[in-house]
């Protein structure tokens, strides 16, 4: 299976100048926890993503007002991606190595096309590839913090 197959198409993104309040917002009417930061809506090339886990304690962790802060202010580099021809095992595999729950999806062009989350992985792997991911995502490394 390859990862055109599963991905969410079309996510909805954001600029590094994106208010942060823009970004909740986003998240919430897209029923998401990490929205892609591109250079531009124009060009859609990511350089990063914000999760809001990400907001919460880059920002309200670090007692930083959130209403003065932008994507750029918190955002996670650099933006790991995968191709729609990339496979759901190369895909899981790309997660685990980089412990992360959701990957952009990106063209020939480095254009963001879609997004992978852990959810697409459980919809459509078996239980014990599932399992593993999620295992290998969540793991506590030394010098990581989750």
């Amino acid at each position: 299976m390859k990862v055109t197959e599963l991905m969410t198409p079309d996510p909805a993104c954001c600029t590094p100048q994106t208010k942060l309040t823009d970004v909740a917002r986003m998240m919430a009417e897209n029923d998401c926890g990490e929205i892609p930061v591109v250079t531009s809506r124009e060009d859609r090339k990511p350089i990063g993503v914000i999760t809001d886990r990400d907001i919460v304690v880059r920002t309200l962790g670090a007692g930083d007002d959130p209403m003065q802060k932008t994507a750029g202010d918190c955002m996670t580099t650099p933006c790991i991606t995968v191709t729609p021809e990339t496979t759901l095992v190369e895909c899981c595999d790309v997660m685990e190595q980089n412990q992360i729950r959701r990957v952009p999806v990106v063209d020939d062009g480095g254009r963001l096309v879609g997004i992978v989350a852990l959810a697409d992985v459980t919809k459509c792997a078996g239980r014990r590839t599932t399992a593993e991911v999620i295992k290998e995502v969540s793991e506590q490394r030394e010098g990581t913090t989750h």
